[in-house]
């Protein structure tokens, strides 16, 4: 951070060219850190925009800019043009000059006002027009708020006139970046259609509008269910402002499920009242002798001086403490897409308030109950709502599941029952389920009663058993994991007490794991390894056989088959022909480096982070070569289980950037023409030009959706290029 005089220095203006683009720079799911080009510095997301009230200034704008390092804040346009204090020396100076900053500026249209104090005095174009005059960053066209209380046919209205009013405020506002909100009160139709109706039209930013009053009755579970027909509906390349929620309590959830952008007067109004904000809910200051969060605005005070204070004075300092605690969690938020715990941050917020509590289960329990362990629906709620609800809202679901990385490093800290809920877990399962096949006809084993790594356990019993006709499992926490990924993340890799492994066999449960694995009718023999001595005669006595030969090397091709078949989407007949007859090069710990097939050649090198796959420039070779499909045309998404085993999905990209790709260099948004519908973020993807050619390898960091609207920004990180 640069400073000049004493003050932070002023933010230097994007390229002409990239004004109003919109980008991500890392993401955990829907969850994404971006950066938002404007003329007033880059922006960059999730983020706060404190509100200014032009007339009252309880922090300083500037205050703002040099001590709390907030780049970008909101006023109201119609209380600017409605006080001519206000109004002249705006549209003399401009914006920025009036309330003395310097960062990016948006300026809502009077809408809330609007709701607050019923109808306002100026017109469509009018406020689009004063907006651009005085100078704003981010513009907000005059919208209908619909409450929660409107019926269906008046909420309908409401949005048909938003979208009316939409082109002629784009059309006034010209350069100016601009809000195009998204209404629709409580009915998820209204909203996807309002969602999907202001996307066609040339917004910059799109706010979520009218949640206020469903905030302040504590409407949680129906936030949730307008995020997600909102979100879901919206092209993902811009922005998504949460129009007035300011409370920390909500940033994770609403962060995980796509927002960006956020701006609230809470911090003052609840300062006015002595009530002070936290990631849990609120306290009052009149409750408490300890501050609940050591903040610098409360360092060297107590809470019983602070309440002595004269009400003005106190009312600044606990706008500070809000403020300070709201960046903090708004900073943790920030943090957590960063190390890919974002939906972790979110369940422990949702133990904080009933409400909240109750949208977060709602969200993460309708879809997917199917797929649950029997433990997880003791505290799903049995109530006659939640069994009508049930699936309604897979399609929206799907969406934010399909957005997932995965195998992604580092350990899955157990949650009690709501680990199965996150959606990388569920994905991991999907993915599994879609694209795994069984290669053995006999009975099923399952290992249980211990942690992994289980090979350390029992690797020398897998090599004597993998010549059998067995097929097996191991019971993890999150379900049953073949044998050929027992080192793959999520399963691999769960941080938890004990007693998570020690569960006795549920044989119905695990009946239902192999029928969504594909195997069906098989007799299940269950064998305990948490006690290793005289394990191998055990086992043996136990299946009526003699013990067998060590065989390794047949385990190790089961590990690369499997891997290629869940990971890479290899048909399992092509997968097993490419691992004919190689051989392995192991680390130290048993676990295979390198995979080189039966001529010499280093094809595939499973990585020992994660448990994932990486291909060499021959190995993606020998996987482009079984291509059977022809070259995506554009950009679509389906179901895994409808694509599985036609390999890697291929992206395609246009002329200008094919030699930069060839090279090694990242592919860029703007330069893919198509890809393949079952393409994921996380997924080794194989890179080729309009005929099909292979240009390089890569890991997709996108969606399809996303693939086909981003204008700026990594596509897809290069690994290697295919010269």
């Amino acid at each position: 951070m640069k400073w000049q005089d004493g003050r932070r220095a002023d933010p230097k203006p994007c390229r002409e060219k990239d004004e109003g683009r919109f980008e991500i720079s890392s993401r955990d799911g829907q969850a994404r850190l971006g950066k938002l080009h404007t003329k007033h510095g880059i922006l960059e997301t999730p983020c706060l925009l404190p509100v200014i009230n032009p007339n009252i200034r309880t922090i300083e704008p500037r205050e703002m800019w040099d001590k709390y390092g907030i780049q970008a804040l909101i006023t109201n346009s119609y209380v600017i043009w409605k006080h001519e204090h206000l109004k002249e020396p705006a549209l003399s100076d401009g914006v920025h000059e009036l309330i003395d900053y310097p960062g990016v500026i948006m300026t809502d249209s009077g809408t809330f006002q609007s709701y607050v104090y019923g109808d306002v005095e100026v017109g469509v174009e009018e406020i689009v027009q004063f907006q651009k005059d005085i100078g704003v960053d981010i513009a907000t066209m005059l919208d209908v708020f619909s409450r929660p209380d409107m019926t269906h046919s008046q909420v309908e209205k409401a949005v048909d006139e938003t979208i009316k009013r939409a082109s002629i405020s784009i059309k006034t506002a010209g350069n100016v970046m601009l809000n195009g909100p998204i209404q629709g009160g409580l009915f998820p139709e209204l909203r996807a259609k309002s969602a999907s109706g202001m996307s066609a039209l040339e917004f910059t930013v799109h706010p979520i509008g009218g949640i206020v009053p469903v905030m302040e009755q504590q409407m949680y579970r129906d936030l949730a269910k307008i995020m997600l027909a909102c979100k879901s509906n919206l092209s993902p390349d811009r922005p998504v402002h949460m129009f007035g929620c300011g409370h920390p309590m909500l940033f994770p959830m609403l962060i995980a499920m796509g927002a960006d952008l956020f701006d609230s007067a809470a911090y003052v109004l609840f300062a006015r009242d002595g009530r002070m904000l936290t990631p849990w809910g609120t306290e009052r200051i009149s409750d408490i002798e300890e501050w609940p969060i050591i903040v610098p605005a409360v360092a060297n005070i107590t809470p019983s001086e602070v309440r002595a204070m004269k009400k003005q004075e106190r009312t600044v300092l606990l706008s500070k403490f809000n403020l300070e605690v709201t960046l903090q969690e708004m900073s943790r938020c920030r943090q957590a897409i960063r190390d890919g715990t974002i939906w972790r941050l979110a369940e422990r917020r949702s133990h904080e308030h009933p409400a909240l509590r109750e949208a977060f289960l709602w969200l993460v329990t309708n879809p997917a109950r199917s797929s649950m362990d029997p433990l997880i629906l003791d505290e799903i709620s049995a109530s006659k709502e939640f069994g009508e609800e049930l699936g309604k809202w897979e399609e929206h679901w799907d969406w934010l599941v399909n957005a997932q990385f995965t195998p992604r490093n580092g350990g899955e800290a157990w949650g009690g029952t709501d680990t199965h809920h996150r959606p990388h877990v569920e994905m991991a399962r999907r993915r599994l389920f879609a694209r795994w096949r069984s290669r053995k006809p006999g009975d099923v084993i399952v290992f249980h009663g211990a942690s992994a790594p289980w090979r350390e356990r029992v690797g020398g019993l897998i090599d004597r058993l993998f010549n059998s006709d067995y097929e097996m499992f191991v019971q993890t926490p999150l379900g049953l994991v073949p044998w050929g990924l027992e080192d793959l993340n999520p399963w691999a890799h769960i941080e938890g007490p004990d007693w998570l492994w020690k569960r006795k066999p549920n044989y119905a449960w695990i009946q239902r794991e192999l029928a969504r694995l594909g195997v069906y009718d098989r007799k299940i023999i269950s064998i305990d390894i948490s006690d290793t001595e005289e394990l191998h005669n055990r086992v043996f006595e136990k299946l009526g056989m003699e013990p067998q030969e060590r065989d390794s090397e047949t385990r190790k091709q089961y590990q690369i088959v499997d891997k290629l078949c869940v990971l890479c989407n290899v048909d399992i007949s092509d997968a097993i022909e490419l691992c004919k007859d190689s051989t392995f090069i192991m680390s130290r710990t048993d676990r295979i480096r390198n995979m080189i097939n039966s001529d010499g050649v280093h094809l595939f090198s499973p990585r020992l982070g994660e448990g994932g796959i990486s291909l060499t420039v021959p190995g993606a070779r020998k996987l482009h070569s079984l291509r059977k499909a022809p070259v995506p045309d554009g950009f679509n998404s389906a179901d895994l289980r409808l694509h599985a085993g036609e390999g890697p999905a291929w992206v395609v990209v246009d002329n200008d950037a094919e030699p930069f790709v060839k090279e090694g260099r990242n592919v860029m948004h703007g330069f893919v023409t198509g890809c393949d519908s079952w393409i994921r973020p996380g997924e080794t993807v194989l890179i080729v030009n309009s005929a099909g050619g292979l240009l390089a390898i890569g890991r997709s960091q996108s969606t399809s959706k996303e693939l086909q609207t981003f204008t700026k920004g990594i596509a897809i990180k290069v690994r290697d290029g295919c010269p």
